[in-house]
């Protein structure tokens, strides 16, 4: 910054003509003035006014120095100014990641409606159920499932995610409808591959009851839309996003099992560094998800 006033001082003395003048409208001493100006030569190693008593004289080096100084000092202004519109109004590049599944069937069609009301605004979404590290990567925002871990971060809930039971009609007149959860065990179980406790379903009851069902099945993957395909297909029983499933269950493609029963709700935050002075692009965007998703 000490440069900046330096080289702002430096253009006032040339464009008013005299220390006096700049000192006048920069509302300092002449002693000031010259001290910057004694300043930036020392600096330099070299001079950059020819001093006479009446007027300053521009020396080659000054003259140099002079026109980049507006340059720099231009470039200042506009980022200053560039700075100031992004705080009073929506725009720029959104950057966010979240998880697949959550983000293809309902992070998507939210931010759809995002930019329709942000036309400013372009974003660019992630989808991976990898941990990120979302500052150093340079992500304004993530929706992250399961505990928190990153205490740097500012975490804001939104609703819990809740895991339904779902297999095809095909399958459950072939194979029977589950009455209580106990009833899984003589059943083919999709099982999802990156779930932390393999073979064992935690499932949470309409009074808040809980089963520890041991599950087993003949196919596994690592993606819940494979696993969604395969119950279509008559595969057996997944334990799947309610969201994912939605469309399917409402279209009669699959039929919910044991319906008052559901895989015990995952906490679910939108995560953000903190900053004093959010973007408008950012504050816009943590005001609509929280009010869609929370």
């Amino acid at each position: 910054m000490d440069k900046l006033a330096g080289m702002a001082m430096f253009v006032r003395v040339v464009e008013q003509g005299s220390f006096a003048a700049a000192a006048d409208i920069s509302l300092v001493s002449s002693a000031m003035v010259a001290k910057h100006i004694r300043t930036i030569e020392q600096r330099l190693g070299a001079r950059l006014l020819h001093r006479t008593t009446r007027r300053h004289q521009l020396t080659e080096v000054g003259k140099l120095y002079y026109e980049r100084c507006k340059t720099v000092l231009a470039e200042v202004e506009l980022a200053e100014q560039s700075a100031s519109e992004l705080q009073s109004a929506p725009r720029g590049r959104l950057r966010l990641v979240a998880p697949v599944s959550f983000g293809t069937q309902s992070l998507v069609p939210a931010l759809v409606d995002y930019l329709h009301q942000n036309l400013d605004v372009s974003v660019d979404l992630a989808l991976d159920n990898n941990p990120h590290d979302l500052i150093g990567e340079g992500y304004e925002l993530g929706i992250h499932i399961g505990d928190l871990t990153d205490t740097n971060l500012v975490a804001r809930p939104l609703k819990p995610y809740r895991r339904v039971l779902a297999a095809s009609p095909d399958y459950l007149d072939r194979c029977g409808r589950p009455q209580i959860p106990e009833d899984l065990v003589n059943h083919m179980c999709l099982g999802h591959s990156y779930w932390r406790l393999q073979g064992r379903w935690h499932l949470v009851g309409p009074e808040g009851e809980t089963r520890e069902i041991t599950i087993k099945g003949r196919f596994t993957t690592n993606q819940g839309g494979a696993l969604r395909v395969a119950a279509l297909h008559g595969a057996g029983i997944a334990l799947q996003p309610e969201l994912l499933l939605a469309a399917d269950l409402d279209a009669g493609r699959l039929e919910a099992v044991l319906p008052l029963w559901s895989y015990k709700p995952t906490p679910m935050h939108l995560v953000y560094a903190p900053d004093r002075r959010p973007t408008a692009m950012l504050r816009s965007a943590i005001d609509f998800l929280v009010a869609r998703f929370g």
